[in-house]
């Protein structure tokens, strides 16, 4: 099972949401019941308030000396155990103290034999304690009873404002009014009209009420206490609550589950994009044994691969380039005496001829050279050296370089601010220079060299008025020994390698190279554009 775990992503990810799911479920039911417990106690210290209330008012308006005959009375009428004890006898926390001196009940439950009840008497450093087992219909009416009576002993204009004294904060509602409540039967009504405790149920809404006539007639002489809810173990607001958070849960867990297979896969697609970008040294870094890591030992051994493939390769190009300089240098000592020991004109045109054909094939070693290097840079992984460049001097450079070659020609440089690239000058020149052979090859009267610097780009345009590149053509042109069939043919020179070195010296600085219609001079307009990353802090250094 451990090692289906250790494989399997998927079996680790049901696994765990089981887990999730039994862990957020256990959760969940020990919040309800915690819930459930505080409304619980709740509830029982509302239903406590009014009549705790209730007895110690009374216990506060009797001398001290009558206390026990009254306790004892109440006593029998009530069912329960009432006693007045000092504070200092009782070993109370910090928190039952406060919850005391602040008016409030104490309710303890007494091993499911019924609960005590405590109150602080005001004014007083004793307390009222009350011991009883359950709540009774006796109790009830005595209670009911009880408040009556000490209503009584007023006058019926005084009543109110005696009865808000123990109805402020309690649960239970009361209030006194000036005709019989309604909804009461006729036998209900009669018996109510003796003095008797009438108590009414609400069984839709599992709640009572009581209900007593006092005496004198007339203004605020029916009290009505209630109705009493019943406790509602679990609100449907409260469920739903539950149930929300209980998806709220899963979704989170579910999601950090997920984040890391995803965070694992994006590492694997940026590895692959720079691999695709010429990084070769790429490699995934792999963390476990599932389908995942396997993919990416997968993926680092097929990365290792190309990159020894194309290393071989760059190699062998490497090797064959410098073994024909050997036998090319041959050839032209050769020449070069053939031709000083003979006067013949014929021969003499033809050594010419076999003479540029040389240079020809040297330039196409020289290329094929550079290219290899650009290669085995990205085979290898190697940063270029990168520095700040002056773009306009560039250029300068290389019009001054090839001007002497095309005197038919026009080579321009547009006006407009110094522009500075942070590239490897000797590569970054080198596509230039490739860029306006390029064009005066197939330029009839005119080439123009733009530069254009942007917060974070710099673009160079090397425009022509000669035919153009056909728009089904334009990506062929920088594959290497690529010949278009038109216009840019074998006659109009070149090797077939420039524009392929062009493209990679602008792939190894994080750049890129295109082609399009020129709009003035309505020949072909290659475009560099050069990302401007930030300048190192050694290179700034210096320049400081």
């Amino acid at each position: 099972m451990h090692r289906a775990l250790a494989t399997s992503t998927f079996l680790r990810v049901y696994v765990l949401l089981a887990l999730a799911l039994i862990l957020t479920f256990g959760l969940a039911l020990l919040g309800v019941t915690m819930v459930d417990q505080v409304r619980r106690e709740h509830h029982r210290e509302q239903l406590a308030e009014l009549p705790m209330r209730l007895l110690t008012q009374h216990l506060e308006s009797l001398p001290p000396g009558a206390h026990d005959d009254w306790l004892s009375a109440q006593a029998r009428r009530l069912d329960l155990t009432p006693r007045v004890l000092p504070l200092e006898d009782l070993s109370l926390g910090y928190f039952s103290r406060l919850r005391l001196e602040r008016g409030k009940v104490l309710i303890k439950e007494l091993d499911g034999q019924g609960w005590r009840l405590q109150r602080l008497l005001s004014g007083s450093q004793h307390l009222l304690q009350v011991e009883l087992v359950s709540l009774s219909e006796q109790q009830l009416r005595g209670l009911t009873e009880l408040l009556g009576e000490w209503l009584a002993e007023v006058e019926p204009a005084e009543r109110r404002s005696r009865l808000a004294r123990v109805a402020g904060g309690a649960g239970v509602p009361l209030s006194l009014e000036d005709a019989p409540p309604e909804g009461l039967d006729a036998y209900q009504l009669r018996r109510l009209a003796d003095g008797e405790v009438v108590m009414r149920l609400f069984p839709g809404r599992w709640s009572m009420a009581m209900y007593l006539a006092l005496p004198g007639g007339g203004e605020a002489s029916w009290l009505s206490i209630g109705p009493v809810e019943a406790f509602d173990p679990v609100p449907g607001s409260l469920q739903l609550l539950v149930a929300l958070i209980l998806l709220a849960v899963l979704g989170a867990t579910i999601y950090l589950l997920i984040r890391g297979i995803e965070a694992r896969m994006a590492r694997l697609e940026l590895a692959a994009t720079r691999i695709a970008a010429g990084r070769l040294d790429t490699r995934v870094k792999v963390e476990s044994g599932d389908f995942l890591g396997r993919l990416g030992m997968a993926f680092n051994g097929m990365a290792a691969q190309v990159q020894s493939l194309l290393g071989a390769q760059q190699d062998m190009i490497r090797a064959v380039s410098h073994e024909l300089r050997t036998p090319v240098a041959r050839i032209r000592f050769a020449v070069q005496m053939v031709e000083d020991m003979t006067d013949d004109p014929f021969i003499r045109r033809q050594l010419e001829g076999i003479d540029g054909d040389i240079g020809e094939l040297d330039g196409l070693v020289d290329e094929i050279l550079t290219y290899a290097r650009l290669g085995n840079d990205a085979v290898n992984g190697r940063e270029m050296e990168a520095s700040l460049v002056d773009c306009r001097a560039m250029a300068e450079r290389v019009i001054a370089a090839l001007a002497p070659l095309h005197g038919q020609l026009a080579i321009e440089l547009a006006d407009g601010p110094e522009v500075e690239a942070l590239a490897e000058p000797r590569y970054l020149q080198r596509a230039l220079q490739n860029l306006v052979a390029n064009a005066c090859r197939h330029a009839r009267t005119r080439v123009v060299i733009r530069l254009r610097g942007e917060p974070r780009l710099v673009r160079i345009d090397v425009e022509d008025d000669g035919p153009g590149v056909p728009a089904g053509e334009r990506q062929k042109v920088f594959k290497p020994f690529a010949r278009l069939d038109d216009s840019r043919t074998r006659s109009s020179g070149g090797y077939g390698l420039g524009l392929s070195i062009v493209q990679k010296v602008m792939s190894s600085h994080g750049g890129s190279t295109s082609v399009d219609e020129s709009p003035e001079l309505g020949g072909a307009r290659f475009t560099l554009l050069l990302p401007q990353r930030p300048e190192p802090p050694a290179l700034a250094a210096r320049r400081a």
